[in-house]
């Protein structure tokens, strides 16, 4: 690109910038907006990303899709505003990682364990099943030899307070997980308003458009 372009300033547009980390430039408006990056200057009203802003984008890059990072976290490593709110922020969200992935290895764990199941019909062969159910599930903390008689006698209401093995849980049709992004399956909550998200940030949601761009046939 020549400098003819972006004015007088050694640059590239939007476009290019985005392009350069396989974004979109929307996702680079979206990061201004939630000050994870600081508008550039601009030339002749075009937005000029010059060494150091493609610098913070990749920085962003880093943080919001490498590092799966809130915004708001993100925003704390990219604006430079000292060393002790952006380590304040990666640390908070490397324990929120490993929590994810100590619950992660237990899944793992589990169905590995399944796998060595022997038996075509679990429900109905499985004779370790009722063993599984009464240590993993809340079916334990309800009394009854039957599941109908711990289905009758078990509470109704409020979820008992959760562990860490996830047998706390309350499971039924009135209920569910919280939200995870269909592209990096990080938890994020729901706006109150408006329609409901399938991705954490602009950064998945445009993985995800050229993961199916790509599987387009020619």
């Amino acid at each position: 690109m020549s400098n003819g372009e972006t004015g007088d300033r050694p640059g590239v547009t939007i476009g290019r910038a985005a392009a350069l980390y396989g974004l979109a430039p929307s996702t680079l408006r979206w990061w201004e907006s939630q000050q994870v990056l600081p508008e550039p200057p601009r030339a002749n009203g075009r937005r000029v990303y010059t060494e150091a802003e493609l610098r913070r984008i990749g920085l962003a890059y880093l943080c919001c899709v490498v590092g799966a990072m809130p915004l708001e976290q993100a925003s704390a490593v990219t604006s430079g505003r000292g060393n002790r709110d952006w380590r304040r922020a990666v640390e908070r969200h490397v324990g929120l990682i490993e929590e994810e992935v100590r619950r992660l290895r237990g899944a793992h764990g589990y169905l590995l364990h399944l796998l060595h199941c022997p038996d075509d019909d679990i429900v109905e062969q499985c004779p370790d099943l009722d063993g599984e159910l009464m240590s993993r599930t809340p079916r334990g903390l309800a009394a009854g030899q039957s599941l109908v008689a711990a289905a009758r006698s078990a509470p109704q209401g409020a979820p008992p307070p959760r562990r860490r093995d996830g047998t706390g849980r309350r499971r039924d049709e009135n209920t569910s997980d919280p939200d995870r992004c269909a592209v990096c399956a990080r938890a994020f909550a729901q706006p109150g308003r408006g329609r409901r998200r399938k991705y954490c940030s602009r950064a998945c949601q445009q993985r995800r458009y050229r993961q199916n761009a790509s599987r387009r046939p020619a």
